[in-house]
């Protein structure tokens, strides 16, 4: 055989031996135009179960195929919306605050939130001498991070109640925002009056001598408001539409795996938290605070734009909240029909 048709040979043979590993399913993330990493971020909280099941339990491996997952845990959800904008991180599960305020101040160009994780899990857990909003005049109060999910709740509920709140921690009561571990911990040194705080903390809270004044779920139409989003960067949504597909089947499988097997998915939890914290919890601590949680893909838009309202009257949002492509269910309701299930109205 000449040069030439040996080299012809060796090219043809290798196009033949590419396109068997593909049809294989052997081919690289590259190959299949999906991204070899795949970066999420998520918090050490119950109401982030669903993303630390799908972790735990291998169904984000799973449905990701040959991309490689990386996780990174977050305190509060400004941190990892800022690392989601720039770009350190692809998604991440976050309070809708941080979320509609990032999308907002972007101009509708940051993040897209593609589906829902939990409600309901969020309360003001205070000292008992504390019986109403009143009584908080004069004195500080936490929450997880200036601008989160439940610094918002807190200030506004506290407007609500005729009591001033500004940012740099004034007013007629002084929001001290402080991680949660630190939270449990100032409580029970009597440093605060009390917390606004998501599960497991607000269960903590009330075993430290706390008492709940406010469950979230009351202040909500249907006592029903989103928690927990998963949130994904706008452009690497238009760019790996399937590889968010998959992160999305990953989500689902653990929704699922939530429902048929509580007491593993609480496990996968503590086990995260104790690791993360270095300070274990009681499997009955975790199963008290499991029950002031429910656990779906629905986002529950309509608590968004509610919510973007109250941060817009507290000072935490600046502009108008114009949430026009906040949400973009497509993906998740094509799953939803592919496995027999309702989808989602948007």
């Amino acid at each position: 055989m000449s040069r030439p048709l040996a080299r012809v040979a060796l090219a043809i043979g290798a196009v033949v031996a590419t396109l068997g590993m593909s049809a294989c399913g052997g081919g690289s993330p590259a190959a299949s135009g999906a991204p070899a990493e795949v970066r999420l971020g998520y918090f050490p909280n119950l109401t982030h179960a669903t993303a630390i099941v799908a972790d735990k339990e291998g169904f984000f491996a799973k449905r990701l195929g040959g991309s490689k997952l990386k996780v990174s845990t977050f305190n509060a959800g400004p941190a990892a919306v800022e690392a989601l904008k720039s770009g350190a991180i692809d998604a991440t599960y976050v309070g809708p605050g941080p979320a509609t305020n990032a999308f907002i101040h972007s101009d509708g160009q940051a993040l897209t939130v593609v589906a829902g994780a939990a409600t309901g899990g969020t309360s003001l857990v205070v000292d008992p001498s504390i019986r109403s909003a009143a009584d908080l005049k004069g004195k500080k109060v936490s929450s997880p991070q200036l601008g989160n999910t439940q610094d918002i709740a807190l200030r506004y509920w506290l407007k609500q109640h005729g009591l001033k709140t500004d940012l740099q921690g004034g007013g007629d009561v002084s929001v001290l925002p402080q991680e949660n571990a630190q939270i449990v911990d100032a409580f029970k040194q009597k440093l605060i009056a009390g917390a606004w705080v998501p599960e497991p903390y607000a269960t903590r809270l009330v075993q430290a001598g706390g008492k709940v004044l406010v469950d979230e779920r009351d202040l909500w139409p249907g006592k029903k408001f989103a928690i927990t989003v998963l949130a994904v960067r706008t452009d690497f949504l238009k760019a790996h539409p399937e590889t968010v597909k998959a992160l999305l089947a990953g989500d689902l499988d653990a929704t699922d795996f939530i429902a048929k097997d509580p007491t593993k998915a609480q496990g996968d939890v503590a086990d995260l938290i104790a690791k993360i914290s270095g300070k274990p919890l009681k499997a009955a601590v975790i199963a008290a605070a499991w029950k002031q949680l429910s656990f779906t893909v629905d986002p529950v838009p309509s608590s968004l734009i509610l919510g973007a309202q109250h941060a817009k009257q507290v000072g935490v949002l600046e502009k108008e909240p114009k949430l026009d492509k906040l949400v973009d269910l497509s993906l998740l309701n094509q799953l939803l029909k592919e496995r027999g299930k309702a989808q989602i109205a948007p």
